[in-house]
């Protein structure tokens, strides 16, 4: 029995996603000045952050799955927090630069109650052991979402939203869930926070 032709385009689209993914994976571009698609009411920095005012963001689609530990995880489900998505590969250089920052805010904004959850998104590994290495290495204290062919990535971020467009990715949601910055490339603790902050502090 063939496959039916929504299964198909849904793997081509997931296929697509990976290879675009795998041409920008650990870009050194420091700009980060790619768009989003048109229709994105975003800013870019001279730092290479973009971000979105209150009334102009929107909401992402479905980001559930497994993580690297076997668990079920949904964002859906942090809604009423910031939520700090990170798309990483342990092979992914810059993504071993970023790491301890990442881990290192974690670990404080939660030791001071912040209304903030983290979550990483592990795309193209092809084992969960070489995620869950890499967590042990760094010490990263939150969870990951196993997406190793980008299917989750292509469900979460729509055509003309801040989405994902190299490794590594990290956006930030807002409190009502909707996509409010992002950057694409490594970030130190401070450029972090900078993206962190604004949003905490929104009523």
């Amino acid at each position: 029995m063939s496959l039916s032709r929504a299964p198909r385009r849904a793997l081509t689209a997931a296929v697509f996603l990976a290879a675009a993914l795998a041409l920008t994976a650990c870009s050194s571009d420091s700009n980060g000045k790619s768009g989003g698609g048109g229709g994105t009411n975003f800013v870019t920095s001279s730092g290479g952050i973009s971000t979105v005012a209150k009334g102009e963001r929107t909401a992402t689609g479905k980001l559930a799955g497994k993580t690297l530990e076997g668990k079920q995880l949904d964002v859906a489900d942090l809604k009423g927090k910031v939520v700090v998505l990170n798309v990483w590969g342990s092979w992914c250089a810059p993504c071993r630069g970023e790491a301890p920052h990442f881990a290192k805010a974690a670990k404080e904004l939660k030791s001071k109650g912040a209304d903030v959850e983290f979550v990483g998104i592990n795309t193209r590994d092809g084992a969960t052991s070489k995620g869950i290495a890499f967590d042990e290495e760094f010490g990263i204290p939150y969870p990951s979402l196993f997406d190793p062919y980008g299917k989750i990535i292509l469900e979460g971020f729509p055509k003309g939203t801040l989405n994902p467009q190299g490794i590594p990715t990290t956006i930030i949601l807002d409190k009502e869930g909707k996509i409010a910055a992002r950057s694409l490339m490594g970030l130190d603790e401070t450029k972090l926070r900078s993206m962190i902050d604004p949003l905490l502090a929104e009523k």
